[in-house]
C-alpha cells in the first residue's frame, strides 16, 4: 500500500469530549476530497504505545490533550516526519494552540482558546502542510 503524503497524528484519552469532537471534525475532513492526501493516527496517551508517541514529539503540554502534529511520508527514509512550525504569520488569539516545534496544535484551555480547536484552524494547519 502506498502512504499518503502526510499523516496527522492525534493525541488524546478515553472519556475525554474534546477528544472525540477532535476526532470527528478530523474524520469528516479527512473524507473530502480536498484533503485525500492526508491519513490519520490516534494515539491514547493513557496506554504504552500512546505514551510513547507523545513523548517523542517532545513539545507537547501534557495538561493540553487533545492535539495533532502533522508529519509528511519521505520517500528516502520510507518513514513520516514532523514538519517544522512557522508561526509567524498567525494570529495572536491562535498561537496558545500552536505546538511550538512541529506544525501541529494543542488544546488552549484559557479564555480566549475555550478548550476547542475551530474547524478553521485544524484546516490552516492542514492547508500549512500542503503549502510547505
Amino acid at each position: 500500500m502506498i502512504p499518503k503524503s502526510y499523516r496527522i497524528e492525534v493525541y488524546g484519552k478515553p472519556g475525554c469530549e474534546k477528544c472525540a469532537l477532535l476526532n470527528k471534525r478530523l474524520d469528516g475532513l479527512l473524507k473530502t476530497k480536498e484533503w485525500q492526501e492526508f491519513s490519520k493516527i490516534y494515539y491514547n496517551v493513557e496506554s504504552i504505545d500512546g505514551l510513547v508517541a507523545f513523548t517523542q514529539v517532545e513539545c507537547f503540554n501534557p495538561s493540553r490533550i487533545p492535539g495533532f502534529v502533522i508529519t509528511k511520508w519521505n520517500d528516502q527514509t520510507r518513514d513520516y516526519e514532523y514538519i517544522a512550525q512557522n508561526a509567524q504569520d498567525m494570529e495572536d488569539n491562535f498561537k496558545r494552540t500552536l505546538l511550538h516545534m512541529w506544525l501541529g496544535l494543542q488544546t488552549d484551555y484559557s479564555e480566549i482558546g475555550k478548550g476547542i480547536l475551530p474547524p478553521k484552524l485544524i484546516q490552516d494547519m492542514l492547508q500549512r502542510a500542503k503549502n510547505g
